[in-house]
Formats: structure tokens, C-alpha cells, sequence
């Protein structure tokens, strides 16, 4: 192999930043299935915070995206934690009445379990959005494939994992363009919601039009032939990540089965 293959062959290989970055896709996904699993089953205060704070926080950090991990996840949480709490507050039966709206009673035991619920879906959001951050859904993909994923899942789970992405792009170059032509999109909220109708179908459209190009070429380059294909890249792993994964699996089976039969104790 020539030097010049050798250096086409590492810039398909996605960057890699920081020391988390350049852990094993399979590894992170891991961990982030295993912390959200986790913080869900513990409950409580204690246990998702303690999730949140030793193990999400420390590891955005290292990756350098804790800013913007916390924004995200933020925007991503909000519409679900209004509802969250609007629900848990004034409909949850207790016996200590905070206030009153209305027919609805804010009571204690529902400001407390709407506490519980959020604490939850923060460590939920941040374990999964870090998981998004630091790796490209390619790396994900083709490294599931090495592991024995068929082709074809892994383009299904390629596109699924790009496609909003994707769509957002192509949406803000069609705005850009309609706006270019004397759409108005901005101003009063009537204005934009009556801007986004025009992006609907162009959207769409060029949605099905990329599939349809991308479906060919595929074809063109023998994508459906059987057999094992020979990955030009993986992503590296060190040798203690194996052993890693399978503590993280362990401690999360005896987690669930505590929790399952009564042997976990009673976390505030």
C-alpha cells in the first residue's frame, strides 16, 4: 500500500479531539444506554444525580463539549419537563395542598415526584446527547458491522441517524433560497408559522430525490452482493474497553434485579 492510500484511508477516519472521542463507538453507546437505564430504575434524588455528576459531567468535560452538551440537552428537555411538571403537580394525588388553580390542587407529593421525574430525564438527555456529541453515526454504524451487523441494517441505521441532520440542512438552504425570492420568515410568529408551509414540500421532496440517487448509487457499487465486506477503516479500541463494557453490563444486571425483587435500598 502506497503512502498516498495510507493517507486517503486516515482521512476517512472521523476526528477525534479529545481522549473520549477516541474511545469505541460501541463502548460510548454502552455507557449511555447504561447510565439512562440506570438513573430510570434507580430513581429517586441521590442515584441520578450522583450519574449526572460522576460519570456525564466529568466525561463531557474531558470531550470538551459540556457547554454545549448542557444547552442541548436544556432545549431537548424543556417542552417535556413543562409537561412533566404541569402533570405531576396538579394531578398527582397527596394529602399536603401547596395551592390552587382552578379544580387543580398542587400538592406536595406531586412537586416531589415531578422533581424525581426531571432529575431522571436530565441524566437520561445528557448521558444520550454526550453519546451524540463525541461520535459520528458512521463510526457507530460500521463498527456495529464489524461486529458481525449486516450491511443492510447498518445502512438503515446510517440514514435513520443522519436524516434529521440532514433534513435540517437542506431545510435551511431552502429558506435561504425562498427568502432570497421574497418569502418572509421572519418577524411576527403568524409570519414564520406561514413560512414553514412553503418548506414542507420542497423538504420532502428533495428527501425522497436523495434516497432515490442514494439507492442507485449504492446498487452501482454492488451494495447488495452477499457476503462479508472489508471495511477500509475501523475505529481503534484499547484493550481495557472490552473489560469496561462488560462491568458497566454486570453492574447494571444486578442493578435492575435489586431493584426487581426488594434488595435495593431505599435511595432519597
Amino acid at each position: 500500500m502506497s503512502e498516498a492510500d495510507v493517507a486517503f484511508l486516515q482521512r476517512l477516519a472521523p476526528p477525534t479531539p479529545s481522549s473520549y472521542h477516541r474511545l469505541n463507538p460501541f463502548t460510548k453507546a454502552l455507557a449511555a444506554v447504561a447510565e439512562s437505564i440506570a438513573a430510570f430504575v434507580i430513581g429517586g434524588y441521590v442515584g441520578p444525580l450522583a450519574i449526572f455528576g460522576l460519570a456525564v459531567l466529568p466525561a463531557a468535560a474531558m470531550a470538551g463539549v459540556l457547554r454545549r452538551l448542557v444547552r442541548v440537552s436544556v432545549v431537548l428537555t424543556l417542552p417535556i419537563a413543562i409537561s412533566v411538571v404541569l402533570i405531576s403537580v396538579f394531578t398527582r394525588a397527596g394529602s399536603t395542598v401547596l395551592f390552587t388553580v382552578g379544580p387543580f390542587d398542587a400538592t406536595v407529593e406531586g412537586v416531589d415526584f415531578a422533581g424525581q421525574v426531571l432529575v431522571r430525564l436530565i441524566t437520561l438527555s445528557t448521558a444520550i446527547g454526550l453519546f451524540g456529541l463525541t461520535t459520528e453515526p458512521r463510526a457507530f454504524v460500521f463498527d456495529l458491522e464489524r461486529r458481525g451487523l449486516s450491511p443492510q441494517l447498518a445502512f438503515a441505521a446510517t440514514a435513520t441517524l443522519e436524516a434529521i441532520p440532514a433534513m435540517l440542512e437542506r431545510a435551511k438552504v431552502i429558506q435561504a433560497a425562498q427568502r432570497a425570492r421574497g418569502l418572509d420568515t421572519e418577524g411576527r410568529i403568524a409570519d414564520r408559522l406561514r413560512g414553514v408551509l412553503p418548506l414542507v414540500g420542497p423538504v420532502v421532496l428533495s428527501s425522497l430525490t436523495e434516497v432515490e440517487e442514494r439507492t442507485l448509487a449504492l446498487e452501482v457499487r454492488a451494495f447488495g452482493r452477499r457476503g462479508r465486506r472489508h471495511l477500509l477503516w475501523t475505529m481503534p479500541e484499547a484493550t481495557w474497553e472490552a473489560p469496561l463494557r462488560w462491568v458497566l453490563l454486570a453492574v447494571l444486571v444486578v442493578i435492575v434485579a435489586a431493584r426487581l425483587t426488594g434488595a435495593w435500598p431505599a435511595i432519597p
